[in-house]
């Protein structure tokens, strides 16, 4: 091993290697004492949320948003039925009115209320314990109330689309059983008719013989030959 080399093999053990256990050493406790982060992948611009800035049913709230969110706007979005939403689908406003919900008003309700929480010096139990001036609400009440209306909203979208839903089964199901009997009775008219057809022409041979009996080489056939 040559000079360089075993200058260059002592840097890399004495200074490379304890400088980068050093930075790993400390992003891993940076990640491990970091506040957990909320994420709510329906309501991108609600950001991260550290968890301990809001309470329990805050956090219940909005994870109902938003899954139901998430449901109504592929439901009321993708209007063509190819599994997405993009140009080729009709804007309406009820999906418009959903969009609107999650993307603006949930988002700066929830803003809101953190900076009433980020007002108070102590444990942020200001917004969830004052009343607001000329209301018998808190903070925390008056955001739920918001929340509560969406949610509200939500699930009448729902129910509505699985009603109308439904009754689009009970309609192809009524088609199909009105095409599949009258296609029966069709069937059976046919059947019907040909039965009646083969009768009558058996009938007619049957009347004919009776009114000219003839033997196989054209002779007349006595009274006496007729066996009944």
């Amino acid at each position: 091993m040559t000079q360089v080399t075993a200058m260059f093999v002592m840097f890399i053990l004495y200074g490379v290697l304890p400088v980068a256990g050093l930075y790993l050493g400390y992003r891993g406790i940076k990640k491990m004492t970091a506040p957990k982060m909320l994420e709510y992948k329906a309501m991108p611009q609600l950001g991260y949320i550290p968890e301990k800035s809001l309470p329990v049913e805050v956090k219940t709230a909005l994870d109902q948003i938003n899954e139901k969110g998430e449901k109504l706007r592929v439901i009321y979005g993708d209007t063509n039925n190819d599994g997405k939403i993009d140009d080729k689908d009709t804007v309406n406003e009820t999906y418009i009115m959903i969009q609107n919900l999650m993307d603006r008003h949930v988002p700066l309700a929830v803003a809101d209320y953190r900076r009433l929480h980020d007002l108070d010096v102590g444990d942020g139990a200001r917004a969830d314990t004052t009343k607001i001036k000329h209301s018998n609400m808190t903070g925390k009440e008056a955001l739920l109330d918001v929340l509560r209306t969406i949610n509200t909203q939500f699930d009448d979208l729902l129910n509505a689309s699985y009603h109308q839903d439904g009754q689009k089964l009970l309609a192809t199901n009524r088609y199909l059983q009105k095409r599949f009997n009258n296609t029966a009775t069709t069937d059976m008219q046919k059947l019907d008719h040909n039965i009646s057809s083969v009768s009558r022409a058996n009938t007619k041979v049957e009347i004919k013989a009776l009114e000219n009996p003839t033997g196989a080489t054209g002779k007349s056939v006595s009274a006496e030959d007729i066996k009944l």
